[in-house]
């Protein structure tokens, strides 16, 4: 964005900026039908469409289709703001704004959400949108869940499924040229490398086993069968079983050290 003058035809070097009775005057016209008002108040918030979407940038996106999306959410904050209400328009169109986007970029995301789940998620952002333009702050998801009388897990559920997805290499901590990606706060400490070779080496000595050096220790060790069950179960002593399950394991571990 920096340096960008033009975005849609638009020259953001040259856009208006309205005082906030000015806006609120422009507002009151507006919605008794007057579309020169109309134009005039949403050609005065564009520099709140163009902030914006600075924060949906780098989403692979077009810029300029952002904004377009972005006009969209500012036409229907002008159309819905409530004069009565003692906030400010850029309190409400900011809200209207990002919520508009979010669902652009929901609907266009690679990640697949149900129909169910995404009509819940609408239903969420409509219902924060509205209780922001009643409240003037932002209302947590037991506020939400009341309004839509939903179970809070089910808000819960619908707002994170149209969170944009999170590269595990994005960074999330820089200094001094080192840097933290997401895949450095969420490593796995149960399937790191060396386990993955561990378990290979493992199978791969299992395999030079004889079939009946596997079936007794199949028997012992993941059946947890004893010495004796065994030993009835394939037709042997229990000292056989003792030699074959001793000689089976000395051989894994020659096989794994080798």
């Amino acid at each position: 964005m920096q340096g960008k003058v033009e975005i849609c035809g638009v020259n953001t070097a040259k856009l208006p900026v309205l005082k906030a009775a000015e806006t609120r005057a422009l507002i009151e016209r507006a919605q008794q039908g007057d579309m020169a008002a109309r134009e005039e108040l949403i050609s005065g918030n564009l520099r709140l469409v163009l902030s914006v979407i600075q924060k949906f940038a780098g989403r692979g996106e077009s810029m300029d289709d952002l904004f377009q999306v972005g006009v969209i959410g500012l036409i229907k904050a002008v159309d819905c703001f409530d004069l009565n209400q003692k906030v400010q328009f850029s309190t409400y169109g900011v809200p209207m704004i990002a919520g508009e986007l979010r669902r652009f970029l929901r609907d266009h995301s690679a990640i697949r959400v149900s129909r169910s789940m995404r009509d819940t998620a609408y239903k969420v952002l409509q219902s924060k949108e509205r209780l922001i333009a009643q409240t003037g702050r932002e209302p947590d998801v037991e506020a939400i869940a009341r309004d839509l009388g939903l179970p809070r897990q089910d808000v819960v559920f619908a707002m994170e499924a149209i969170c944009d997805p999170v590269s595990l290499y994005d960074p999330v901590y820089s200094d001094a040229g080192e840097s933290a990606c997401v895949m450095d706060q969420i490593g796995d400490t149960k399937n790191t490398d060396e386990q993955w070779l561990e378990q290979i080496a493992l199978e791969e000595a299992i395999k030079r086993l004889s079939q009946r050096e596997k079936h007794i220790l199949a028997l012992r060790f993941y059946d947890g069968r004893t010495q004796m069950e065994v030993a009835k179960e394939v037709g042997i002593s229990q000292a056989q079983v003792s030699r074959l399950e001793k000689n089976a394991i000395n051989q894994i571990k020659k096989n794994i050290s080798a």
